[in-house]
């Protein structure tokens, strides 16, 4: 299997690319955004990749970031999903919004993708949400919050709200960075170095990604 391909970018056309590696010319499918932002003719560029074999079929995929193979892995996971329909989301949604829609059951935010009706949105966000449960996560986080308040009494009750508030917050970030197939102990580590307090839900989710893909 081909993780990624690394070579020089000889052509790119609608729908795909192709990758010289060796004086070999390697086609490979991307969205348009992604095709954009690849880089030009002639230079050396590195995309990652998902090898799809099947009986009648072997075709490689390509992606500038590992987030956006995860996000595109997980899409054609999902039952009446396919790749052609996956390369069109990742051509208008980042894996962020991506996963903040599925985490917070924004229906609307996937309907505007093209090709995307409500069943399909649906169903995207309910066999994503199976993997990870966001409840759990958030009774956790409130615990913890909800013990410390106790042990200090003396903090006052506006204090304690927005503790709450900060925490439904980061557990809903996690929450996405999950989706995206991160680890809770990988995830827990990078949010260690944020200021999350002052971060929005998807600026967490953002600088999750960025630190993470290091």
């Amino acid at each position: 299997m081909l993780a990624y391909i690394k070579g020089t970018l000889e052509m790119k056309m609608t729908g795909y690319i192709v990758i010289d590696v060796g004086g070999l010319g390697y086609k490979v499918f991307m969205s348009e955004a992604g095709i954009e932002k690849v880089g030009s003719i002639g230079e050396t560029i590195k995309v990652h990749t998902y090898y799809k074999v099947r009986e009648d079929d072997i075709s490689i995929y390509g992606f500038n970031t590992l987030e956006e193979l995860k996000m595109f892995e997980l899409l054609i996971g999902v039952s009446g999903v396919g790749a052609k329909t996956a390369l069109t989301m990742l051509a208008v949604c980042a894996p962020s919004e991506f996963a903040l829609a599925v985490i917070s059951e924004d229906v609307k935010a996937l309907t505007g993708i093209p090709g995307i009706g409500a069943k399909s949105a649906q169903r995207i966000i309910l066999e994503l949400k199976d993997k990870i449960t966001k409840e759990q996560q958030v009774q956790s986080i409130n615990e913890k919050v909800n013990s410390q308040a106790k042990t200090k009494e003396e903090k006052a009750e506006d204090k304690l709200q927005v503790a709450l508030e900060n925490s439904a917050k980061i557990a809903e970030a996690m929450a996405a960075l999950q989706v995206l197939g991160y680890n809770k102990k990988e995830i827990e580590k990078v949010f260690t170095k944020l200021d999350k307090n002052q971060l929005s839900t998807e600026e967490l989710i953002k600088k999750g990604l960025s630190m993470l893909g290091i």
